[in-house]
């Protein structure tokens, strides 16, 4: 789980992307664009959707990664991630392995995403 988020949150995510978009940190900029409050990013909860799959088969591992924005992320929500293997093939030296992956805050799916990972057979045993 990831949260519950912040504005904070966001501007340390916006200082290293360099997205400085003041639409997610100040509110008068997103109440004038008719938001009641900032929002995250979308590649931010992008990026804790890739580390919940990578702290779970390895960043090295790695090879494809896409999603699918569902939702927005506010201030207050709190992310918990999953995610099922819907392909696992098992070769000489490594298993291929396809994900499937969300991001929910609540009840809601904010994030839909997709991962393959090339896992060599010494990092399954």
């Amino acid at each position: 789980m990831y949260g519950p988020l912040s504005v904070t949150d966001f501007v340390v995510y916006q200082g290293a992307s360099g997205d400085l978009a003041s639409i997610h940190h100040d509110t008068e900029v997103a109440r004038a664009a008719g938001y009641d409050k900032p929002f995250a990013p979308g590649m931010y909860p992008a990026g804790l959707l890739a580390s919940w799959a990578t702290s779970w088969l390895g960043a090295r591992n790695l090879r494809r990664y896409k999603v699918r924005f569902a939702q927005m992320v506010w201030p207050g929500d709190t992310l918990t991630c999953s995610g099922t293997i819907v392909r696992a093939e098992a070769r000489d030296r490594d298993s291929l392995i396809e994900l499937e992956l969300e991001a929910r805050a609540g009840d809601e799916i904010v994030l839909k995403g997709w991962a393959t990972f090339v896992v060599p057979a010494s990092d399954l045993s």
